[in-house]
């Protein structure tokens, strides 16, 4: 059950990787990947008292500091901005995500875009945009950004560039095909960022043109908007990533930041141990990060990690990376959101009902 030329030769164009796929299937076979494999070895405890710092309170010199260091670094050209746009494309209904209307019909790419145009007011600046895209998604989202004249910003500063594709397995290792004998490819995370951004020569670009900070989100988080008070906290921690942190609520699922081998670092729940209770920390990974572009002009050895996905209504296996373990490498601030209110920053829309849920904040937060 080998890819033929003509398969290989379309997934290369997104990056694929024959010889990782083979040590993949390899690996299942063989029991080196599997769920109980993904679990993290060593012991799990809760960062130390004052590792997570709270949100700046309004008319303090802390925050009024923090957002003059911000709008200056936005003044200079120095942000810029990435949304996560890969994926599958299936949770509205076959229809890519970012396209999809949420005010009128304003989409979520539209909203994102919106923001960026009011810190571009505010600071009287540029800043340049990058879109990583999936196989599934960067014809219809580059479609959607022309048709909408790239949505009044300038020639150029929307900038496309795309995660990469595997194919999915079996339980076995072999290579998983639909009813109708077709391969079933995927996006594999996104932990592709770092490599594919640097790879596409985006990193490269942004830094030769004055770049020095990235503000990274998912393109459904609607709350997770330019601030010149996180880009100045970012600034004066004097870190290499700022990870932004929501208040854990109890139907709240994903990772956190636990103490590991000596370093705080983000764990996603697919790596906790049998019985492990994560309710040790109090807040959760909301995947929105601001990072200082030179520590990303690197290597980074994330891990790949089995999961089961339900395809045609039959098991299928996928291996998965993580942004969020670039935390593992780089130097890292944790900073508590809001995510209440006018300045909430974790507001995700998952599937139509999020939306229908969500319309009053959205309203509230974007007009």
């Amino acid at each position: 059950m080998s890819l033929t030329a003509e398969q290989i030769s379309y997934l290369s164009q997104f990056g694929f990787d024959e010889l990782l796929l083979e040590n993949w299937r390899k690996g299942i076979r063989e029991g080196w990947y599997s769920k109980e494999n993904n679990h993290i070895k060593s012991e799990m405890h809760g960062p130390e008292s004052g590792t997570i710092h709270d949100y700046p309170k309004r008319d303090t010199e802390e925050r009024s500091s923090m957002e003059a260091a911000g709008l200056e670094s936005l003044r200079n050209g120095e942000l810029g901005m990435v949304i996560l746009n890969g994926g599958m494309a299936t949770r509205f209904g076959g229809v890519v995500k970012s396209l999809v209307p949420v005010l009128g019909k304003r989409s979520f790419l539209e909203l994102k875009m919106e923001d960026l145009k009011r810190n571009q007011e505010l600071a009287d600046c540029t800043v340049p945009v990058y879109l990583m895209n999936s196989f599934a998604t960067d014809a219809d989202t580059r479609e959607h950004c022309m048709e909408n004249g790239n949505f009044g910003l300038r020639e150029g500063q929307i900038c496309h560039f795309n995660q990469f594709v595997s194919v999915r397995m079996t339980e076995d290792g072999d290579l998983f095909r639909t009813e109708d004998s077709e391969l079933s490819c995927y996006g594999p995370g996104h932990g592709d960022f770092a490599e594919a951004f640097r790879g596409s020569g985006c990193l490269a670009q942004f830094i030769e043109n004055g770049g020095k900070y990235l503000f990274l989100s998912n393109v459904d988080n609607l709350g997770a908007r330019i601030s010149p008070l996180i880009l100045g906290y970012h600034i004066q921690q004097q870190k290499q990533v700022t990870v932004e942190l929501a208040p854990k609520w109890p139907e709240d699922v994903g990772g956190s930041p636990f103490l590991v081998d000596g370093k705080v670092q983000l764990v996603e729940q697919l790596r906790y141990p049998e019985g492990f209770d994560p309710d040790i920390v109090d807040v959760f990974n909301t995947n929105t990060f601001t990072l200082t572009a030179e520590a990303l002009d690197r290597q980074f050895d994330l891990g790949w990690y089995y999961v089961k996905k339900t395809v045609e209504d039959r098991q299928a296996v996928q291996m998965e990376r993580l942004v969020g373990e670039l935390t593992r490498t780089l130097d890292s601030a944790y900073l508590r959101i809001k995510r209440t209110g006018s300045e909430n920053r974790f507001l995700p829309i998952k599937n139509p009902e999020d939306l229908e849920a969500a319309q009053e904040e959205v309203e509230q937060l974007y007009g």
